[in-house]
């Protein structure tokens, strides 16, 4: 992280040059970021150098999703939870760490992912969040995005869940589990972002809504709070 933030440095200066030299803008310089400013939960505990990325970074786009997935198939998972009351494991913590940590709320971006993460079930009776599980379910590597779940949930006459807690949804189909946003959730956050007073948000990826149907929830929302 200390060669992270000398790095940063050394892009800015260069940004500058380039830009004195062509007459131009300045180049934007962001960056893709876990989810929390503290790596946590696996290899050697580290911290994002925060100075560094409020003075070379234009913003910084945190990644709050694949919190939960198929390297656990022991039970189901709210794979992008805003809130978590078991676990630090969700956006809303991950966001308090960047702003605890002085990372400018100008400079941060929401991640919002236009996919599902996929579990097959122990028990088709026992389906709620943390349900158990013995395998991923359907799709790429227990994965679909939001138009092909779209499409699961229309054609498996599946059950669709809000679940307020985690503020998230799932579907079920037999064995097959599937954790996910919906229009609401993604709404919900959206006014989370906004409370916060985040500089924006963006989806991972744009190519996996169904007919700009997400999408078009957080343009409207942008538009009318």
């Amino acid at each position: 992280m200390d060669n992270l933030a000398i790095l940063l440095d050394q892009w800015r200066v260069e940004v500058q040059k380039e830009s004195w030299a062509t007459k131009r803008p300045q180049l934007l310089i962001t960056a893709a970021v876990y989810f929390s400013v503290d790596f946590f939960l696996w290899g050697e505990f580290r911290s994002y150098p925060v100075p560094s990325i409020n003075k070379n970074l234009d913003w910084i786009n945190l990644m709050f999703y694949d919190y939960r997935g198929s390297w656990d198939t022991s039970a189901t998972g709210a794979q992008a939870a805003l809130f978590d009351s078991k676990s630090n494991i969700s956006t809303s913590y991950g966001l308090s760490t960047w702003i605890k940590a002085g990372a400018l709320r100008s400079k941060l971006i929401m991640g919002l992912p236009l996919y599902g993460r996929t579990w097959k079930l122990k028990d088709p009776n026992v389906d709620g969040i943390g349900a158990p599980a013995v395998g991923v379910g359907p799709g790429d590597e227990g994965t679909l995005t939001y138009r092909e779940i779209e499409e699961f949930n229309k054609e498996n006459n599946a059950k669709v869940v809000y679940d307020s807690a985690t503020v998230s949804a799932y579907s079920v189909a037999g064995t097959s589990w599937i954790g996910y946003d919906d229009t609401r959730s993604v709404a919900m956050k959206l006014r989370y972002a906004q409370s916060q007073r985040l500089r924006g948000y963006f989806f991972w990826a744009v190519a996996g809504d169904q007919d700009w149907k997400i999408s078009r929830t957080g343009n409207f929302l942008t538009l009318v709070l």
